[in-house]
C-alpha cells in the first residue's frame, strides 16, 4: 500500500478509537536535546533521576524502537470541568477525575491501532507509547502538526487546547508526513507564567520540575519544601491553574471517555477519610488511577499539607491520626499543618508527640510548629 493510502487509513482507524488528534512525522534526531541537557544541568528535574539516567535515548527515536521510520503522534482529551472545593477536602488534576489509570486505555488502544496497521502492512514493527519511553513527544508532536509548545512547556492547540494526553505510535513503516506547526500562538500573553502559585517558570517555556506543584504532589519523594507548602493551596495531586488561566482552553472540548469522565469520588477527595486508610485499603481504592503514583505516604503528605493551608478547625482529629502515622514523611507534614492550625489542642498533640518521636526530621516540624502555634 502507498504511504498516503497507508497514512489514511491510521488516521482514520486512530479516530475510530477515540483519539482526537493524529498527526505523522519522520523519525528524526529531535532539536530539543540541547535544552533538555542544559535543563537537566540546572537541576530542574529534581528527583525523576530516571530521566538523566536514560538521557542517550533521547537523541533519536531509534533507541525507542530500531530501525524506526516513522511516528504516528496521537493526542486524546480528557478535559473535565472544575469542582469547588470545601473546607477538608482536596483537588485533583482534571486528568486523574476518572476511574482508569489513562495509560491502560491509551496503550490498549494503541495496540489496537498497531494491529490495524499491520493488517494493511503484515511486516511492520510498530511500539506504541505513552509518556514513558525515552522521546521527547512534545516536539514530535509539534513535528507531526499536533500544535506548538507554549510558555507553560506544554502543547497547545488552536482548536482543542491542551487537556490532552499525548501518544506515540512508533513504526518502521515508510508514511506519508504531516506539516510541522511552526507558529507560536501564545503571543504576548503571559497568563500561565503569572498564575503560577509556587513561580515554578524561571522564563517562558522553561518549567523548574522542583518548583512545581505537579512535581511536589506526584513525583517528589522526601519532604515538600516549607516554602512551597503555602502555594499548594488545596492541590492534593498535580496541579491545573497554568492551564486554567490559559485562553486557548477557554473552549476546550470535554472528554469522550467514559473512563476519563469526572468521578465523585475521585474529585474533590475528603482528606479526612485518607488519613482512615492504611495500605491495604489504598492500594483497593487507588491501584488502578493516576492517584497509585504518589504511593499513600506521599498522598497523606499532600493532604496534611492542604488541610494545613486551609486551616480549619475540622481537620484536627485527621491531623491528630496523621501525626501517630507510622510513615515519617506523613508525620512530618500532619506536625506541620497542626502549627498552622494554631489551636491549643493541635500544640498539646505536638508536645505529647515530641516526647515520643525518634525521626530527626519529625522532630524538626514539631519544634518549628510548636513555635508557631
Amino acid at each position: 500500500m502507498p504511504p498516503d493510502a497507508l497514512s489514511a487509513q491510521i488516521k482514520r482507524h486512530a479516530e475510530q478509537l477515540g483519539f482526537q488528534h493524529c498527526g505523522i512525522c519522520p523519525a528524526v534526531t529531535p532539536t530539543g536535546t540541547a535544552k533538555l541537557d542544559q535543563w537537566l544541568s540546572a537541576g530542574y528535574a529534581g528527583q525523576m533521576h530516571y530521566l538523566a539516567d536514560r538521557r542517550p535515548a533521547y537523541d533519536h527515536p531509534r533507541h525507542v524502537l530500531d530501525g524506526v521510520q516513522s511516528l504516528v503522534m496521537l493526542a486524546m482529551h480528557y478535559s473535565s470541568g472544575p469542582h469547588d472545593v470545601l473546607p477538608g477536602q482536596g483537588r485533583v488534576s482534571r486528568y486523574a477525575h476518572g476511574t482508569d489509570d489513562y495509560h491502560n486505555l491509551i496503550r490498549d488502544r494503541l495496540h489496537q491501532l498497531a494491529d490495524h496497521l499491520r493488517e494493511l502492512a503484515p511486516m511492520a514493527t510498530t511500539r506504541g507509547i505513552v509518556d514513558t519511553a525515552p522521546l521527547l513527544e512534545r516536539e514530535f508532536a509539534q513535528r507531526a502538526g499536533l500544535g506548538w509548545v507554549g510558555k507553560n512547556t506544554l502543547l497547545l492547540s488552536k482548536s482543542t487546547g491542551s487537556y490532552f494526553f499525548l501518544a506515540a505510535l512508533l513504526t518502521d513503516q515508510q508514511l506519508a508526513y504531516d506539516q510541522s506547526h511552526e507558529t507560536d500562538h501564545c503571543g504576548t500573553c503571559t497568563a500561565c507564567l503569572d498564575a503560577c502559585p509556587t513561580d515554578a517558570f524561571p522564563k517562558p517555556y522553561v518549567l523548574d520540575a522542583t518548583r512545581c506543584i505537579s512535581y511536589l504532589t506526584i513525583e517528589l519523594q522526601d519532604h515538600i519544601p516549607l516554602e512551597l507548602r503555602p502555594g499548594m493551596g488545596n492541590w492534593l495531586f498535580g496541579c491545573d491553574v497554568c492551564q486554567e488561566v490559559c485562553p486557548w482552553n477557554k473552549h476546550a472540548p470535554p472528554t469522550a471517555e467514559e473512563s476519563f469522565a469526572p468521578c465523585e469520588e475521585m474529585n474533590p477527595i475528603d482528606l479526612a477519610a485518607l488519613f482512615d486508610l492504611n495500605e491495604q485499603h489504598f492500594r483497593k481504592r487507588f491501584r488502578h488511577t493516576p492517584l497509585w503514583r504518589s504511593h499513600r505516604r506521599g498522598l497523606l503528605r499532600n493532604a496534611a499539607i492542604v488541610l494545613g493551608n486551609q486551616r480549619h478547625n475540622s481537620a484536627l482529629p485527621a491531623l491528630s491520626k496523621g501525626l501517630q502515622d507510622e510513615e515519617p514523611l506523613v508525620r512530618a507534614a500532619a506536625a506541620w499543618a497542626l502549627g498552622e492550625l494554631s489551636l491549643p489542642e493541635s500544640h498539646q498533640l505536638l508536645e505529647q508527640r515530641n516526647r515520643i518521636e525518634d525521626d530527626a526530621q519529625v522532630k524538626n516540624e514539631i519544634a518549628v510548629a510548636l513555635q508557631g502555634s
